[in-house]
């Protein structure tokens, strides 16, 4: 049977808040009327207005007993009844006409069998690309709420799920099999049993990642892609299976070891594997462009650090030919006081200097690598790779995106020249109507001067050119203007994107929802009033703004201001909090938090099923604290009673992935908003994202050297939200602008708790990013260290301002571009619709809208966008002193989250242990999840305390309870030997209120 708390079906909190109380059971004086009309007695009024109520949060009728007593006892005091008196409908028949007219009153119908085909239809479509029966289940839900169908109960659904999952599943494996061939299904068998050189199964090597862009590796997995390649077709067998589905097919072979995954039958067992080969074939191909993308940028780091060590050696040379020249020039002045001698003693003063063959050659030298043309310098070292980069775009299939193919025009020409020693080679064919050099026009003109030589007209340096076309296609890979056909992360992102036609029916309801006018001319109408208003108001208010000035080059400058600090009395109250906080340790927060939680529902085998290990709660929780403190199976079983290294393993790679990993950490979250102290630290309205650098192993793509960190790892990138909670975490590479990964990470929390403000540092933005920032409703305010540096656009060529029009720059310069919106508007609402429907991600878009993306003009319009949302972010920050307070304070906190975290994931002295990249954000997000874990019992904890103290006289405020972080460790203990037998204990039921506090003075200052 399906986990309940794994799906959307509504039912009861394990504990009712106050603020759920209120909104959702809270009847309205309209809805007593009309109760009160069918109502007899005190006792059926009850059960009537408690059954709307219900019947309106929950689209069910639940059971008597489902109903907490939070529940009908907020309805009883909203009603004024006494105590003593119980909801009751009566006879049968009374009950069953309460349900009638409370349907009739919510347009609700009744009807079962209708009901079953909704649900059945609903999943029958979605089964075509969704796999796990939560989602199956959810997707009835949706489209039973749409029907206004009363909800059948769950185990009718769960049932239904799970028998038109298997039926639909079993039709598809049943179509690969079939389209397999007998050599085919032998090749794949094979992969179970037949090992290799380190006697490990192809199966195994399949699920593995490629390692660092060594040369010996690039080669290796070049020879690996071609290995797999041979084993069969799979876009055949898999034709007309949507990606989706062969993802959670790979997903669940990948969870599987070969052992395992021998035993199960073979249509299912085979279709796995051919699941799991496409998929290994996809990655194949995107880390072999992975690969040749890092080894053409850490060559071309060479050829720089070489022209410096050069320039270095060329100061002295440079200063000595300074020297003979100011020597020959002395001599040769003709109002010296040996200017009869002149000539004579100017060519004694070169002679003097090497003769002027070695002068010569000295400027030469010099000459050649005077600026920063490290690109004649490049060909040294792609020497190497040279072999292997030629074979490898023999085996990928590239294509241009664009009408643009010049890059590849040139790698065919270099790859036909390849077999030739001769120095030079013609030059590439024309592009166009172009003649001549237009062949080689994409490239920059340090790149054209070091390719081409007067002496051989028509002609091209072949060694030059060849590095030069490498250079270029990696580059055109990261923007996207060159795609690899059969990859994934290099796939073409623009075929992703939806039609036009299948766009404008969602367009009205997209644009409610983010916030934007659904035509061209309102957008632009919008975006320009926003932009002329924080103009306006900043020059309005300049007199009055004593931290800014303006320099004649408009340049603004902003006084330090320092912060407040915390007041006595918050200071004295952390103090007492923190003296008086009861000592835990992390297995047993770990442990109470899943019994009051059940967070570790969301955890389970890959087919959606309840787990069927023994004591689930006590085996996820020993999951997540080792996995959170950063601990391995095989180390962690060693302090561990009751569980072996080989079950923790299981449960890590079995039943926890990313996905799963959300969705726990969304409820911790949830529940966590819920606490009336967090009122005291925000309203979930402003996210702060910041990354912090996390050491790994090396041996993989993700690994690199962070010159912003220093070391060697990926970045752990979190959402940190204005009560402190984390909301989300992904891990990525250090060589990533971070603003990358910003859109994704909060469009992909799950939770309750969705912001509108986003704050970030310097990482965090970029113009594209503040552009889909925009068209997603986020409004991006981040700390940007380099503003001064950056151009004010102006939102008109004549508008002019008297006091900072400087900040402007030149009149008529500078100026938003409103008909390049205008006439790109329906790009900008396809790409932000396609990303909306899961079509397209947000990530990949961003990797690919970069500042050298030439021949993309959807970077174009979204750098226009990005120019006019970053120009009105820093006006506002210009002019707000208190914005710019609450951007530091945001970003602190991110900042203080990180240490906290940091603390938690003590284990391997903070080196994550693997090279496999899922399972290193695996890692981050275990230790996210153990972090809000420790971050909800300290709030519990916290308001035991402060009511406590308050009982024994305290005065305490709710400003008082805002200084205080929930990241309190001191009670923590983090060593010792780890009791499981506390585990199974279950807690007393917690808390969630703090009456004794007024928090409503934060909510009138809000």
């Amino acid at each position: 049977m399906t986990s309940i708390e794994r799906t959307a079906y509504p039912q009861f909190k394990r504990l009712t808040s106050a603020r759920v109380l209120h909104v959702f059971f809270t009847p309205t004086a309209e809805e007593i009327g009309w109760a009160q009309e069918l109502a007899r007695s005190p006792e059926t009024l009850f059960a009537l207005v408690l059954a709307l109520k219900c019947f309106q949060k929950m689209a069910r009728f639940p059971a008597a007993e489902e109903v907490p007593e939070a529940v009908v006892d907020h309805v009883r005091r909203c009603l004024g009844l006494a105590k003593s008196i119980e909801p009751d409908h009566g006879a049968t028949s009374t009950a069953k006409w309460h349900r009638k007219k409370i349907r009739a009153r919510q347009g609700v119908t009744y009807d079962k069998a209708r009901a079953r085909t909704v649900a059945a239809g609903a999943m029958e479509k979605a089964a075509l690309a969704k796999n796990n029966p939560p989602d199956l289940i959810n997707v009835a839900l949706e489209r039973l709420v749409e029907a206004s169908l009363e909800l059948p109960g769950f185990t009718t659904l769960d049932e239904m799920a799970t028998r038109i999952r298997a039926r639909v599943n079993a039709e598809m494996f049943t179509r690969i099999h079939q389209r397999m061939g007998a050599d085919d299904r032998q090749r794949i068998q094979a992969l179970l049993t037949t090992t290799g050189p380190d006697g490990k199964t192809l199966f195994n090597r399949l699920k593995k990642p490629a390692q660092r862009a060594s040369w010996a590796r690039f080669r290796k997995q070049a020879d690996y892609l071609e290995e797999i390649d041979a084993l069969g077709d799979t876009e055949a067998w898999l034709e007309g299976i949507a990606p989706t589905k062969i993802a959670d097919f790979a997903g669940e072979a990948d969870a599987q070891d070969a052992d395992t995954l021998s035993r199960y039958g073979p249509v299912k067992q085979l279709a796995l594997l051919a699941c799991l080969l496409h998929t290994a074939r996809m990655r194949a191909r995107d880390d072999l462009a992975e690969m040749l993308c890092k080894r053409v940028a850490a060559n071309l780091k060479k050829a720089k650090a070489q022209l410096e060590e050069i320039q270095q050696r060329q100061r002295t040379v440079s200063e000595r030919l300074i020297g003979t020249y100011r020597t020959v020039l002395e001599h040769l002045d003709p109002d010296g006081t040996n200017a009869d001698r002149g000539a004579e003693r100017a060519v004694d003063a070169v002679r003097q200097a090497g003769g002027f063959a070695a002068q010569l050659a000295d400027i030469e030298e010099v000459a050649a690598f005077h600026g920063d043309n490290y690109e004649v310098l490049a060909h040294r070292f792609f020497k190497r790779d040279r072999a292997v980069m030629f074979d490898l775009v023999a085996k990928l299939q590239l294509k241009a995106t664009s009408r643009d193919d010049s890059v590849l025009v040139a790698l065919e020409h270099a790859r036909a020249h390849e077999a030739k020693r001769r120095d030079f080679i013609p030059l590439p064919p024309p592009v166009g109507t172009g003649g001549g050099e237009s062949g080689i026009m994409f490239a920059s003109g340090n790149w054209r001067r070091a390719i081409t030589d007067r002496r051989h007209p028509g002609m091209v340096a072949r060694r030059h050119f060849e590095a030069m076309v490498f250079t270029y296609l990696a580059e055109e890979l990261r923007t996207g203007d060159i795609a690899v056909i059969g990859s994934n992360e290099y796939a073409d992102w623009s075929a992703n994107l939806l039609a036009w036609d299948e766009c404008e029916p969602l367009l009205e309801g997209f644009c409610a929802q983010v916030g934007l006018p659904p035509t061209a001319a309102g957008f632009i109408a919008h975006l320009r009033g926003t932009h002329l208003d924080a103009a306006a108001h900043l020059d309005a208010g300049y007199a009055d703004n004593t931290d800014l000035t303006i320099t004649e080059d408009g340049t603004p400058a902003l006084k330090r201001r320092r912060g407040p600090g915390a007041p006595k009395a918050a200071e004295d109250l952390a103090a007492a909090i923190a003296r008086r906080m009861p000592e835990r340790s992390l297995l047993s927060i770990v442990a109470r938090t899943a019994h009051w939680l059940g967070w570790h529902h969301h955890f389970g085998p890959a087919s959606g099923s309840d787990p069927k290990i023994k004591d689930p709660l006590g085996r996820y929780s020993l999951a997540v604290f080792t996995g959170g403190i950063n601990v391995g199976p095989y180390e962690a079983a060693k302090h561990l009673s009751g569980i072996s290294a080989r079950e923790l393993s299981m449960i890590r790679n079995r039943h926890i992935d990313l996905a799963k990993l959300n969705a726990a950490i969304a409820c911790v979250v949830n529940a966590f908003a819920d606490l009336d102290v967090v009122r005291a630290w925000g309203d979930g309205s402003a996210v702060a994202s910041d990354g912090t650098q996390v050491d790994t192993y090396i041996d993989n793509l993700l690994a690199e050297t962070s010159i912003r960190y220093g070391g060697v790892g990926g970045i752990a990138y979190r959402y940190i939200s204005d009560t402190y909670v984390a909301l989300f975490s992904r891990f990525i590479p250090c060589g990533v602008w971070e603003a990358v990964h910003l859109i994704e990470g909060l469009l992909a929390n799950t939770s309750e708790v969705q912001p509108t403000t986003v704050h970030a540092d310097t990482q965090g933005q970029s113009t594209p990013v503040f552009a889909l920032a925009t068209l997603f409703g986020f409004d991006l305010m981040p700390r940007i260290r380099n503003f001064k540096d950056l151009i004010f656009f102006r939102a008109g060529p004549h508008l002019i301002y008297p006091h900072i029009d400087e900040l402007f720059g030149e009149r008529g310069r500078n100026v938003i571009d409103w008909e390049l919106i205008e006439r790109h508007w329906r790009d900008l609402m396809q790409v932000a619709i396609s990303i909306s429907e899961g079509h397209l991600s947000s990530a990949t878009l961003m990797r690919r809208l970069r500042s050298n993306s030439r021949k993309n003009r959807i970077y174009k319009v979204f750098r226009e966008v990005g120019r006019s949302v970053r120009t009105v972010a820093l006006l506002r920050y210009l002019a707000d002193s208190g914005l710019r307070a609450r951007v530091t304070a945001a970003t602190n906190k991110v900042e203080t989250y990180n240490a906290f975290s940091q603390w938690l994931g003590f284990g391997n002295n903070g080196v994550i242990t693997h090279n496999d990249p899922d399972e290193q954000e695996k890692l981050i997000k275990l230790n996210t999840l153990l972090a809000n874990l420790v971050i909800f019992h300290n709030a519990l904890d916290l308001m035991e305390v402060v009511r406590t103290l308050i009982a024994e006289g305290w005065p305490i405020t709710a400003e008082e309870l805002g200084a205080i972080s929930p990241y309190l460790r001191a009670h923590i203990s983090r060593f010792g030997a780890y009791a499981t037998d506390e585990m199974g204990v279950e807690p007393e039921a917690f808390n969630p209120e703090l009456k004794e506090v007024d928090f409503t003075v934060l909510d009138l200052a809000a």
